[in-house]
């Protein structure tokens, strides 16, 4: 029996379970049942009441983010490529490090050390004799523009960075010999070059800010995601929850849109000549205040995103050490450990499976397959957290005896499925760059010597796909240890996570606490980057 024909059923049976969540999203705004019928009324009274609240505070921290993201990435981008000063080579992989970052750790840090209680204003308080607040509020929508902007410019970065540096250089050489100045060069040439890779970026880093729950919760900002939750969890009103879930699904549908878009738009060749001479062409040398200035532009992100919030993170360790909770940390590490795991392993055989089919087959189903597992990175944790509880609980009310509720709530079931929806993406995306560098000869050769299609996954493809296996497992454990919307609803009784707890012991106001967990997602998170920064620097 062929490959494709065992691969068959379970193929059908991802298909589906990729698609629950947004068609039942799209199915709470359909006039079936009691509830269906009240959708109109719901939207009507949403829009009167928080509606405009939630679409003008997404939109304000969507703007000021993307701003953010556009100056910090796009100038830390230009300096390391187009110019050359002391300790470039250092920043071209330290500015990589905010990624290891959850936002909701970031924010976590700086309220610890910024809020009216704490540290910094404590001490500006008694040294100038004053009362009162000295800085603003943390808790802000600017706050938490701050707190994202310093951990999402590394999209803007990598992808400004890769343009820049494949396409520009040359260029910029040319315009230098025709007697073209700096700024020109600047401005006509470089700039334009990396507008698309600027814009998916921006595309990329605001799709991250839509799907935020931690920051928005903690920061109490009524953001489309926080009033999902709300509605859902507060309000008891399932029907108002998916169809915010809808309209913020609708943002992400434009955003990565506009990112694929942009994507295509990079996609040019600059031909053989062009390439040889872009490695004639050298960064041009900064000496004296001009190579400060871009030594201050390149430090300043990675102190403002990694270095000081683990400063912030680590003065409550050392001064509260003997009242951290050491004793569950263990408890706590395994659950994170033990889901992590389970869903590594299955996202990278459902990924292998589809990547495979669609490599081999002649059929569109399995194109279309791997197409839709590709864009789940894209929905954000709570769409897919409702898009799971609804036909949960439609199927619990129509046969209670089958307890669907409780083995979806109860049980890993649940979790591990939302983790599949989300994380499936990462796996598939880095199998199939596995398999682009397998030319297709090798299949023919495989099949003219009668080889059948698992021993040419067994013999011919797995020894050359060991490293995509290896990293795609390591970067899909890596998010499922970070995540945090999916995890905080649909985690097993007694089984809380590293960013569960996190996220509880700060809403408490336990700071010092939550240090710990918070630190160690943070180490978990440098793996991948370390990773990237490798691969960044054996392409130079």
């Amino acid at each position: 029996m062929s490959f494709s024909r065992l691969t068959r059923l379970p193929l059908v049976v991802f298909f589906v379970a990729l698609l629950l969540p947004v068609v039942a999203v799209f199915g709470a705004w359909l006039p079936w049942g009691e509830s269906g019928t009240q959708s109109l009324q719901i939207v009507q009274e949403m829009a009167h009441t928080v509606l405009p609240e939630y679409a003008w505070t997404t939109v304000q921290l969507c703007l000021m983010v993307g701003l953010g993201v556009v100056l910090v990435g796009l100038g830390t981008a230009a300096a390391v490529t187009l110019f050359d000063f002391p300790g470039r080579r250092v920043f071209e992989w330290a500015l990589l490090l905010p990624l290891a970052m959850p936002a909701y750790v970031v924010a976590y840090a700086y309220t610890d050390f910024l809020q009216f209680s704490g540290p910094l204003q404590t001490s500006v308080r008694a040294w100038l004799q004053v009362e009162g607040r000295v800085f603003p509020e943390v808790r802000s929508v600017a706050g938490a523009a701050w707190v994202f902007t310093f951990v999402l410019y590394p999209y803007v970065y990598l992808l400004a960075r890769t343009a820049l540096s494949e396409r520009a250089s040359h260029l910029m050489e040319a315009a230098r010999l025709m007697g073209a100045g700096l700024g020109r060069r600047m401005a006509v040439v470089a700039l334009p070059l990396a507008r698309p890779a600027v814009a998916a970026g921006v595309a990329l880093a605001l799709m991250e800010v839509l799907a935020d729950f931690g920051v928005s919760s903690y920061f109490g900002i009524q953001t489309f995601t926080a009033g999902i939750y709300k509605a859902w969890l507060a309000m008891d009103n399932r029907i108002a929850a998916a169809q915010l879930a809808t309209l913020l699904l609708a943002l992400v549908a434009l955003l990565l849109w506009l990112e694929q878009r942009a994507q295509a738009r990079m996609r040019f060749a600059s031909g053989k000549g062009g390439r040889a001479n872009a490695s004639d062409a050298q960064p041009v040398p900064l000496a004296g205040h001009r190579a400060a200035w871009a030594w201050l532009v390149c430090a300043l992100p990675i102190l403002m995103g990694f270095v000081l919030p683990v400063v912030f993170m680590l003065r409550p360790l050392w001064v509260e050490q003997n009242e951290l909770p050491w004793g569950r940390f263990g408890e706590w590490a395994l659950n994170s450990v033990r889901l992590a795991g389970i869903t590594s392993v299955l996202a990278v055989g459902i990924a292998l499976a589809l990547a495979y089919s669609a490599r081999r087959s002649s059929h569109w189903g399995p194109r279309v397959a791997a197409q839709l597992a590709g864009l789940g990175y894209a929905i954000p944790g709570a769409v897919v957290v409702v898009g799971l509880l609804l036909p949960v609980g439609w199927v619990q009310a129509w046969q209670p005896e089958w307890q669907v509720g409780y083995f979806v709530t109860a049980t890993a079931l649940g979790i591990v499925w939302a983790y599949l929806v989300r994380f499936c993406a990462v796996a598939l995306q880095s199998l199939q760059s596995g398999y682009a560098r397998i030319p297709a000869s090798m299949d023919d050769a495989a099949r003219m010597l009668g080889t059948s299609d698992v021993g040419t996954l067994v013999r011919v493809h797995w020894p050359l796909l060991r490293r995509s296996t290896a990293a795609a497992a390591l970067l899909v454990f890596v998010d499922v240890m970070k995540e945090l919307p999916a995890t905080l609803v649909l985690r097993p009784f007694n089984s809380d996570t590293l960013a569960v707890v996190a996220y509880q012991l700060a809403r408490d106001e336990r700071l010092g606490e939550a240090a710990v967990p918070s630190l160690a997602l943070v180490l978990v998170g440098l793996i991948p980057v370390v990773m990237l920064s490798r691969t960044l620097r054996s392409k130079v």
